[in-house]
């Protein structure tokens, strides 16, 4: 039990560390760069943002009053173990939005800058408290439901598909269209960094290798490359023999490697190549559980 407690408490923790650190680097994107310049960053957010400007409540206030509703949504689909991450990184968020805004100093020289370093904060953030499982409530939420019907779905993109309200809202509240724009670039931004930091670590190559050495190129990669292969049975639509195809998947360092190793075992391999959007398994990106 007493171990159990540890591993418990080491994880909550880790967790809430990549919450600080993440909502810290958010709140650098919103209070620096994207509040000061009447840019909306979509979502939640984006809604505090517009709030603050008509009425001076602050965004980590606001953001978490609109977040209330939707943990009960959250808790509804998305379940127990899911919701309790959220509220606590939604409570996280909330604090250090309050309190990094009194401190850090607007950045207004150039619009277009502010647009994309605020795109990247707020993409940095989001994703070291998205690589621990939890969101930060919101649009997030909506998200994490897309990607549930849609497994395909980046999370990004999903997020960039429910932001677009905001953005047309920003535009009539600042009055002026440039808000929507520079919002737009933001959002992109975002979504761009979020994607790479939470998929582009797991892109790799998927290789497949024909050959009439195929096991011995199999053991190569196994002892010598330390990656997994896989022998798949073929055979020669021309020659009608049978054969064995190797199936293996590689980061995209290790692939002029594998390349030099297969030509070395059988100068005459045929071998076809693809990019591996996302890699889960041993070596790559752990497999979670969706059970709640």
């Amino acid at each position: 039990m007493k171990n159990f407690t540890a591993v418990q408490f080491k994880v909550w923790l880790t967790d809430i560390i990549f919450d600080i650190v993440g909502a810290s680097l958010y709140a650098v994107g919103v209070h620096m760069f994207t509040a000061p310049n009447h840019i909306a960053p979509g979502g939640v957010t984006g809604i505090a943002t517009i709030v603050n400007y008509l009425w001076g409540i602050p965004i980590g206030t606001v953001s978490l009053l609109i977040n209330i509703p939707l943990l009960f949504l959250s808790f509804q689909l998305l379940g127990k173990s899911m919701t309790v991450k959220t509220l606590k990184s939604v409570l996280v968020m909330s604090l250090v939005l309050d309190v990094m805004g009194i401190f850090l100093p607007p950045y207004t020289k150039n619009p277009l800058l502010a647009a994309l370093f605020g795109g990247v904060g707020i993409g940095a953030g989001l994703a070291l408290i998205f690589m621990r499982g939890a969101t930060t409530g919101g649009t997030d939420i909506v998200a994490r439901l897309l990607q549930r019907k849609f497994p395909y779905l980046p999370i990004g993109r999903a997020m960039l598909m429910v932001d677009c309200v905001v953005l047309i809202t920003s535009s009539f509240v600042y009055q002026q269209l440039e808000s929507a724009l520079y919002g737009l670039i933001t959002i992109f931004t975002c979504s761009r960094v979020l994607d790479s930091l939470l998929y582009g670590v797991d892109v790799g190559k998927m290789v497949l290798v024909i050959s009439e050495k195929s096991e011995e190129i199999s053991k190569v990669i196994i002892h010598d490359l330390d990656r997994g292969a896989t022998l798949l049975a073929g055979k020669g639509a021309y020659s009608g023999n049978d054969k064995y195809v190797v199936l293996s998947a590689v980061r995209k360092n290790q692939f002029h490697k594998l390349k030099n190793m297969v030509y070395d075992v059988d100068p005459r391999a045929f071998i076809i190549v693809a990019e591996a959007g996302e890699i889960m398994g041993e070596g790559f990106k752990p497999i979670q559980s969706n059970q709640k």
